[in-house]
């Protein structure tokens, strides 16, 4: 089996209503697919993290860069590939952009292995040590409004997205500390004790406003506080971590296991997220995960994108050993964005219904069944939606 070629497909549709988080506002969904031919007619499917610019960008590094490398190849070879890119494109960023474009590429070549051996990707990856996940919702995004305007709505989503049937909510912040201690006591009125809820800075605090937000979070219940200062603060992490009891998680803008290996010997995480669509793909992925549970660090997946993303993580998250393990171990979640997602509602030839699934089993989410990671696009939706570029 030969790869003949490496497509890259930029969906882009007019969001129904603005949204924001801490650094930007924007009005359009964006999701980078990547699909992998063969000469044996069978295709593999895969995803880029990055929104917008960011998706267009890396659409020339996968049909620019990457294709004219891999074209040719054996696509059962993925860790050759992987190493055979990484090793070329080291010289121009070893993290970033480069790694984003080479994770949808390796997970189109995991998708492609399965469907070969007729196996789920939990299956080549060692099995599934549980049959479903819980999963919790994120929204409570910002907006161009006030901070009582803010404070109302969160309360009102929060309880939305557990009456929905979700396991926990989590929502974002970024509108100045004393602000968003407002938005963090309404989201938690907003749960009303139904079950967990955890805060997304998006790193934007200084260490000294971190501990004054973490502070409140403690007095709140709040489960995580994610990302709470920059990717690159490192030292702030840990001290954070060392003087907060609320749990510090993060770990979505870090690439390869070597920015991993500085994170985690930094002992700055107590929950790590690791977003395989940008890391580098599942076979980067699964060296991070066993470089997490060397360091005893628990792992909960980012998720962000289109239904290949989220099919991708739920048989990551299935194949995920339990840490430290036991009768009644800490389970992992799946992350769910409640927010208006065409490209994950509707892309697929057989909907994963997350929704569906979360309201009907009580929080929980099945394992696709399908080969390779169970999702397959419908052509006549990415030809909709796809960009002309």
């Amino acid at each position: 089996m030969k790869i003949t070629g490496v497509k890259s497909h930029v969906l882009q549709y007019d969001l129904p209503g603005e949204l924001g988080y801490s650094q930007q506002y924007y009005e359009k969904r964006t999701a980078h697919l990547v699909e992998v031919q063969t000469d044996e007619g069978i295709t593999g499917w895969g995803e880029c993290f990055g929104p917008g610019n960011v998706a267009v960008a890396n659409k020339g590094i996968v049909e620019k860069v990457i294709q004219p490398i891999i074209r040719g190849s054996d696509p059962m070879d993925r860790d050759v590939l992987w190493h055979r890119v990484y090793n070329l494109m080291r010289d121009h960023g070893q993290k970033g952009m480069p790694l984003q474009a080479l994770s949808g590429v390796d997970i189109a070549l995991w998708d492609i292995a399965g469907k070969v051996a007729g196996l789920p990707l939990h299956k080549l990856i060692g099995g599934a040590h549980r049959d479903r996940i819980q999963a919790y919702g994120y929204g409570m995004m910002l907006k161009r409004e006030s901070v009582d305007d803010h404070v109302a709505r969160f309360r009102d989503e929060a309880a939305g997205i557990m009456d929905m049937g979700f396991a926990a909510a989590k929502m974002k912040t970024g509108l100045g500390p004393e602000s968003d201690i407002r938005l963090c006591q309404a989201v938690a009125e907003g749960v009303e004790g139904r079950g967990k809820f955890m805060v997304d800075a998006n790193h934007c605090y200084t260490t000294s406003d971190a501990f004054y937000v973490g502070r409140a979070l403690e007095e709140l219940g709040a489960y995580w506080f994610e990302e709470p200062v920059a990717p690159e603060d490192l030292d702030g992490y840990r001290e954070l971590r060392s003087g907060l009891r609320v749990n510090i998680s993060g770990g979505e803008a870090e690439f390869n296991r070597w920015g991993w290996r500085q994170i985690l010997e930094n002992r700055g995480l107590d929950i790590a997220q690791p977003e395989v669509c940008a890391l580098g793909g599942v076979s980067e992925y699964l060296r991070v995960l066993a470089l997490c549970h060397a360091h005893f660090t628990p792992v909960i997946n980012h998720v962000w994108g289109s239904a290949i993303a989220v099919a991708t993580n739920i048989q990551l998250l299935a194949a995920m050993p339990a840490l430290p393990g036991g009768l009644h171990p800490w389970e992992p979640m799946l992350e769910f964005d409640t927010t208006d997602n065409r490209f994950r509602d509707e892309l697929l030839q057989e909907p994963l219904d997350i929704q569906g699934q979360v309201k009907s089993s009580g929080g929980y989410v099945s394992i696709p069944p399908g080969p390779g990671h169970g999702a397959t696009p419908d052509m006549d939706f990415i030809r909709r939606f796809e960009l002309d570029l």
